[in-house]
């Protein structure tokens, strides 16, 4: 998996630098000027979090425990790839308050997601895999916080194109994200014996909720 994954990264990297340059050139001067620099560093922070990616795809440790059966796979790979069906609807028209507040979720989102990377460093695994347990940081207050920052994003992107059909397609997206959660679980809890504790008092996505 480490060769789809990285070039997974490389590509979509490719593409994000290909569409901030187009973003550069194509300014529309009407346009706020609040709105225009979010919409920049937004980009950014997408292509430094692929970049990321990349590189703890290469960097990761080996795994002490995979995920059993075909199962845990496929939801990884839906989980983690759905989202990119939903720019193929049509875009919405919104107004600049919705698209501000989208672009607010897309750019802390994507920040979030960094940031929760490098605190992962080698750990990283796109499959259900176990390498080290990490319970510093933002593992500190929940046992995912890599997917909640991602979810975040990926509602900001939703809101540019919403629909029925894109709603449907990002409530099945979380529900295989949920189902990888509890395969990562399964797998972290058979290699480390102290995961349990972690869990215990640990919640799973929102601090003292759940």
């Amino acid at each position: 998996m480490r060769v789809p994954l990285l070039g997974y990264a490389i590509f979509f990297a490719t593409l994000q630098m290909a569409g901030l340059a187009r973003y550069l050139h194509e300014a529309d001067a009407a346009r706020p000027l609040a709105v225009y620099a979010i919409g920049m560093v937004m980009r950014l922070s997408t292509i430094t979090f692929l970049l990321l990616l990349a590189a703890a795809t290469i960097l990761r440790a080996r795994p002490r425990g995979k995920a059993r059966g075909l199962e845990p796979r496929i939801s990884a790979l839906i989980g983690a790839f759905l989202v990119y069906a939903i720019p193929l609807f049509p875009r919405r028209e919104l107004s600049l308050t919705a698209e501000m507040v989208s672009t607010l979720l897309v750019l802390f989102g994507s920040a979030a997601a960094i940031y929760t990377l490098l605190r992962l460093g080698r750990s990283f695994s796109m499959m259900s895999e176990a390498r080290r347990l990490v319970t510093s940081g933002p593992y500190r207050f929940v046992r995912h916080p890599l997917y909640v920052a991602e979810e975040l994003a990926i509602i900001g992107i939703s809101m540019q194109f919403f629909s029925l059909s894109t709603a449907f397609v990002l409530a099945v997206q979380i529900a295989f994200q949920l189902r990888r959660m509890h395969n990562e679980e399964t797998v972290l809890a058979e290699s480390f014996p102290e995961y349990a504790a972690y869990r215990q008092r640990t919640a799973r996505l929102l601090p003292g909720i759940y």
